[in-house]
């Protein structure tokens, strides 16, 4: 029966790891839940190779010491639990419920950077980052992935059972670091990604938030001034005998609300049906490559997330050329870093077309989301030193998405303010015009056939 190691949470707050047999990974989550604990990784332990002696005693060593350092430190945290007040157990729960954010994954890769660039080998960087990392769920993972680094595994394989904590692209340049022997390179590139993430995300929310605010509180405003104000002027009319009525279009929006303030589950179930019905279509292969490429052809958006993955699979791709790599083999391990599937189909055409003799760079000019520039860069690094025209491209990609950035941030309030102008002038000729008419008190004339 095979083996599982797994790290799981103690009620009390404390980690424990152990490893026990189960016939799957499923059936050994329902052992570790059954001793009330919750699991937070579980790997199955693979035989080590007979001729591996050194290793295998390397790794026995090794989890005979974990084992006994997990179970004393158990035994302490205990007694230590025991003796403490009701507001230090508060205190212990709410920090092993504390949520990972974007914020806790940059410090980490900020400081094992660092710590590489100044020759720490994987183990003595991942040891010092758990030491300083505050967050307790945070250091748990930390510590996994020290555990699978000290057991002969790569970082990114640890990564792959936290996607919910990692993201994809994050994971995957670890792995073209690690496979590309460049791992302090590549953690540069993800302090980068997170951070010009972070930094674009900022800059959306603070150009979109306030926009849609009032484009929400327009509607809201026009529904509810509707719903009441209409009868109510209607009211007035009829209580002093005019023959005026409010304008058409103040009436029909009348009907609309009324209708959907009668019917709302209607409009609600056409939303919801039509989420579900985009999202089977997009868990479909043909669904799945349209909605991509309609990343790369939407407005506004779509010119930066093809740069931002073509710059990324560019910067993978010259890792590997500096480590030594064929053509072939960079592109092969450089195209796990972009999940887009128009990308992928592209990169997996210029790696057959290696093979065939053909130009690689040929997917990539057909395509028509690259620019001339960028492909002939491409075409006279093939006739001179590819490695070097790549770093020059990397500089002039910088370039080309800092201007696609300037360019979006000028252009998101101009389509906001006209998605808000719209609802404005609705809300001004339907509600507030037939008001303003009231008050102004032209509708008497004709209560008094005058």
């Amino acid at each position: 029966m095979p083996a599982y190691k797994f790290t799981a949470m103690h009620p009390q707050g404390y980690k424990v790891k152990n490893t026990i047999t189960a016939p799957n990974k499923e059936k050994c989550i329902e052992k570790i839940k059954r001793n009330n604990l919750v699991p937070i990784s579980v790997r199955k332990i693979y035989s080590l190779k007979i001729d591996d002696k050194s290793k295998a005693a390397r790794n026995l060593r090794s989890r005979t010491q974990v084992i006994h350092e997990e179970t004393v430190s158990a035994m302490l945290k205990r007694k230590q639990d025991r003796k403490g007040t009701f507001i230090e157990q508060l205190d212990k729960n709410l920090h092993a419920n504390q949520k990972i954010t974007a914020r806790d994954i940059r410090v980490f890769s900020q400081n094992f950077y660092l710590l590489k660039k100044a020759n720490f080998n994987n183990i003595h960087a991942l040891t010092t980052v758990a030491q300083t990392t505050e967050n307790p769920r945070f250091k748990a993972i930390i510590e996994d992935i020290l555990a699978g680094v000290e057991a002969g595994e790569y970082m990114y394989t640890t990564m792959e059972y936290y996607d919910t904590v990692f993201p994809y692209i994050y994971i995957n340049m670890v792995k073209v670091g690690e496979l590309s022997g460049s791992l302090e390179n590549s953690m540069q590139e993800a302090v980068d990604y997170l951070e010009s993430s972070e930094a674009l995300k900022k800059k959306v929310k603070r150009i979109l938030l306030p926009n849609v605010t009032m484009f929400v509180g327009l509607l809201v405003l026009t529904f509810l001034g509707t719903i009441i104000g209409v009868p109510m002027l209607t009211g007035v009319f009829e209580e002093v005998g005019s023959t005026d009525s409010l304008p058409k279009v103040t009436m029909v929006t009348f009907a609309v609300c009324e209708w959907l303030k009668a019917h709302w589950y209607v409009p609600v179930g056409i939303i919801v049906l039509a989420f579900l019905g985009v999202r089977q279509w997009i868990s479909t292969a043909y669904g799945r490559y349209k909605f991509d490429r309609f990343k790369y052809t939407m407005p506004i958006f779509g010119k930066l997330l093809y740069l931002l993955d073509y710059s990324r699979l560019m910067q993978g791709v010259y890792l590997n050329l500096e480590n030594g790599m064929r053509i072939q083999d960079a592109l092969e391990v450089s195209k796990n870093v972009v999940k887009n599937t128009v990308m992928l189909a592209m990169v997996e055409t210029a790696i057959n077309n290696v093979f065939i003799g053909k130009s690689w760079i040929t997917p990539f000019e057909e395509g028509n989301f690259s620019s001339a520039m960028t492909t002939e860069m491409l075409k006279i690094g093939m006739q001179t030193d590819l490695t070097e025209m790549l770093g020059k491209l990397l500089e002039y990609m910088d370039i080309d998405i800092d201007n696609t950035l300037q360019k979006i941030t000028k252009a998101l309030p101009e389509v906001s303010y006209m998605f808000v102008g719209v609802v404005l002038i609705f809300f001004t000729c339907a509600v507030l015009v037939p008001a303003i008419q009231v008050y102004m008190g032209g509708w008497l004339f004709s209560a008094y056939d005058v």
